[in-house]
């Protein structure tokens, strides 16, 4: 459902300053296709498994409103709804939240990020399948079908119209951050200070392991799914996305497209980099990845710092690894 190159967490632990309370508990479950990992601190091995237990059954309440796989999610029931003269159609509050932190995302992207892609997106999940290159009037005439201009939220009534046939969404740029800070925000709720949600890649942390500076996650060399970058990033109470084309990828003619589409061409974007969000929360750090992603890496980084976030855009060139950064991206390099 959501592609996301993922991230390495290592977890720092100096064992003679953690409290002796404090227990490490990890719990990973398939989730969205690929796994979904919960870190966190407890004194208690019982609560522990009943909290996360917990976690776990959020994780599929947001997954069966969000997820395009499943026929009878309220993100595809909402698609279906895109018919000639369509009514408006009453949303859950969870997704109404969903849908207008992804048209302030378009808004703010300039259209770079839009889950109106759906349609698009479809289409290349057939192509990856039958490696039959579709021709260009194929794609224009799908890619007719895309824009937030086709839909209205009406956020007063809790209501949604789909104004062109045909019209999907998408949630898999925004989804798995957004869940995850759900996850994180429920462990809050908990007396939980010290964990970390990994969403297939999306990562978000509350405070630092007991004894550590804070949590330590590696990101991987661009187009490589077994190799980091020299330096891991060391964060507390913030999330982390890296989107790349390392697991999701097609060639042709000579050109590797990323499984991220630029809304404007309805093609995979085909430069070999890397894009690496911090921000201060999972959707935000989601989303930004994938408009980074898309855009000029001078536009990815205004738009970074414009929503108080970092960016680190990593390509090869020649063979060689060019890093290029907003200024208090260096901050989280862990020393």
């Amino acid at each position: 459902m959501f592609a996301r190159i993922f991230l390495t967490v290592f977890i720092l632990c100096i064992a003679i300053t953690v409290p002796a309370q404090q227990k490490r508990f990890s719990f990973t479950e398939p989730k969205m296709g690929a796994p979904f990992t919960i870190v966190f601190y407890s004194d208690d091995t019982l609560h522990a498994t009943s909290l996360a237990k917990r976690c776990f059954n959020l994780a599929d309440s947001f997954i069966f409103i969000f997820s395009d796989y499943i026929d009878s999610s309220e993100l595809e029931k909402l698609s279906a709804s895109a018919v000639l003269n369509a009514p408006a159609v009453p949303v859950s509050p969870t997704l109404l939240d969903i849908l207008v932190l992804s048209q302030n995302a378009f808004i703010k992207s300039e259209g770079a990020f839009d889950i109106t892609i759906g349609p698009l997106v479809k289409l290349w999940r057939k192509i990856r399948k039958t490696k039959q290159w579709p021709s260009k009037e194929t794609v224009a005439s799908i890619r007719s079908l895309i824009g937030f201009d086709k839909m209205t939220i009406d956020t007063v009534q809790k209501k949604v119209r789909m104004l062109s046939p045909g019209m999907q969404l998408d949630l898999g740029g925004i989804a798995q951050g957004y869940i995850a800070q759900k996850i994180i925000d429920f462990l809050n709720t908990q007396q939980v200070k010290h964990a970390l949600v990994n969403a297939s890649g999306d990562i978000v942390v509350s405070g630092a392991p007991p004894g550590s500076p804070g949590w330590a996650i590696g990101v991987n060399v661009p187009g490589k799914t077994d190799e980091l970058l020299a330096q891991n990033l060391l964060m507390q109470n913030k999330a982390v996305t890296t989107s790349g084309d390392a697991y999701q990828f097609m060639e042709h003619a000579g050109k590797r497209y990323s499984h991220i589409i630029d809304p404007g061409t309805g093609y995979g974007v085909t430069a070999q980099r890397n894009v690496t969000v911090i921000a201060a929360d999972g959707a935000t750090a989601d989303w930004l990845a994938t408009a980074c992603s898309i855009i000029t890496i001078k536009r990815a980084k205004r738009l970074a710092m414009q929503m108080g976030a970092q960016v680190l855009i990593t390509e090869i060139k020649k063979g060689k690894l060019i890093y290029h950064a907003t200024k208090g991206f260096a901050h989280y390099w862990k020393r």
